[in-house]
């Protein structure tokens, strides 16, 4: 188990790799871990609901998805955090996004965050899920714009993509 020690003022110092960039910075006891990573300026992951219920804030910590809001900041010290920015971007998105964005599956964006964060971490773990596994991997996330069919075959055409993409390095 960690020793946690405060200092004189009641932060503690956590250590972390974020999007691939080492990061230390100062956390109150009680602040989340979505506090700091948009306090860093990270503003993909969404504070949806602030009790673990939509999803909206996911990330993966440590190789796992989790929602960053009601994990404590602290928990995050020694680990290597992943957030939607370090995935891709406009100009190089990730084949998750670009199966999301050409198959439909965003609408507002709120939610899309979260989704592609818990979509990466399925298609690291199962890299052909069937619908069944893509349901149960996107169970936590609550979009209310879609009835969800466009984002499972997104999930369905990045899997494709991203297998493609790795018999091609081969």
């Amino acid at each position: 188990m960690k020793t946690i020690k405060l200092d004189n003022e009641g932060f503690l110092k956590v250590n972390f790799r974020l999007n691939s960039k080492d990061i230390s910075v100062l956390v109150k006891p009680n602040e989340s871990l979505l506090d700091v990573i948009r306090r860093l300026g990270y503003k993909g992951a969404k504070r949806g609901c602030d009790t673990g219920d939509c999803g909206s804030c996911a990330v993966i910590l440590g190789g796992k998805a989790i929602l960053s809001c009601i994990i404590p900041a602290f928990l995050a010290d020694g680990e290597d955090i992943l957030t939607i920015e370090g995935l891709g971007n406009v100009l190089n998105p990730h084949p998750i996004q670009e199966a999301f964005a050409e198959s439909g599956a965003v609408q507002c964006g709120y939610c899309i965050p979260g989704i592609i964060m818990s979509t990466k971490f399925l298609l690291d773990r199962i890299p052909d899920p069937d619908e069944k596994d893509i349901k149960h991997h996107l169970d936590g996330n609550l979009c209310r714009c879609t009835g969800y069919v466009k984002q499972i075959e997104a999930v369905k055409m990045a899997a494709s993509r991203l297998k493609n993409n790795k018999k091609n390095k081969e």
